[in-house]
C-alpha cells in the first residue's frame, strides 16, 4: 500500500470506528483540562477521571487551586503516580496563572511550556482540545502505531509528531490523534498485542 493510500485508508477506517471522538479526560473548561492532562503522565486516563471530580469540586479554578497547599492537593491525587511531584507542580502552576495571567490559561506553546509540569505533549493537548488550535499531540500509543504502520522511523515522539503533521491534513489533526489513541487502546494494546485483533495494521501490512 502506497503511503498516500495508507493515509486515506487510516482516515476512513478511524472515522468509521470513532466518528465523534471525545477527549478521554473529563474536564469542564481549559483549566481543568490542563490539570487533567498534567496528571495523566505515567498513569491512565481512567485513574485521572476517578480522582479529579473531588479535586475540582473544591478547586474548580486557578484561584481556588492556588489557595490549596501542595500537601492537600496530594491528598486528592495520591492514587496517581508521581503524586508528590504533580501536586507541587499544580500548586505552583495555579499561583503563576493567578499572578501572571489573572487566573486564565495562556494560549501559546511558549507560555504553556513555561508552566511547571507542562511539557510539549501536555501543551499540545491543551492547544488542540482547549483552544481548537491544530496540533498533533503524540503519546506512546500514537508513537507505537505510527511505527507499526511504517509512517515514521521516529526514534522519539518529536520525530513522530513531525511525520504525523506532514502526512495528515491539518484540519484532521485534532480529531485524528484522539481516534488513534482510542484505536490503540481497543484494538492494538502494547500488552497482549495480536495481529488478528489489530485489523488496521493487518490490512496495511498485507497490501
Amino acid at each position: 500500500m502506497k503511503q498516500k493510500e495508507k493515509v486515506q485508508y487510516l482516515i476512513d477506517e478511524l472515522n468509521k470506528l470513532y466518528p465523534n471522538p471525545a477527549i478521554p479526560l473529563d474536564h469542564r473548561d481549559v483549566f481543568t483540562l490542563l490539570i487533567s492532562v498534567l496528571l495523566s503522565a505515567q498513569t491512565t486516563d481512567k485513574k485521572v477521571n476517578e480522582v479529579t471530580p473531588d479535586l475540582f469540586k473544591i478547586a474548580p479554578d486557578a484561584f481556588k487551586m492556588a489557595e490549596l497547599p501542595d500537601w492537600e492537593i496530594k491528598e486528592y491525587i495520591k492514587e496517581i503516580g508521581l503524586s508528590t511531584t504533580k501536586s507541587k507542580h499544580i500548586h505552583n502552576l495555579a499561583n503563576i496563572l493567578v499572578e501572571k495571567y489573572r487566573g486564565e490559561v495562556p494560549s501559546t506553546y511558549e507560555e504553556l511550556e513555561a508552566l511547571p509540569g507542562v511539557g510539549h505533549k501536555t501543551a499540545s493537548v491543551v492547544m488542540s482540545q482547549g483552544f481548537g488550535y491544530p496540533a498533533f499531540p503524540v503519546d506512546t500509543h500514537i508513537h507505537r502505531l505510527m511505527k507499526l504502520w511504517k509512517l515514521t522511523k521516529g526514534k522519539n515522539v518529536e520525530e513522530t509528531e513531525k511525520d504525523a503533521k506532514r502526512l495528515f491534513p491539518k484540519e484532521l489533526w485534532n480529531r485524528l490523534h484522539i481516534q488513534i489513541i482510542y484505536y490503540g487502546r481497543e484494538y492494538s494494546p502494547a500488552r497482549g498485542w495480536s495481529l488478528e485483533k489489530d485489523f488496521i495494521t493487518r490490512n496495511i501490512l498485507k497490501k
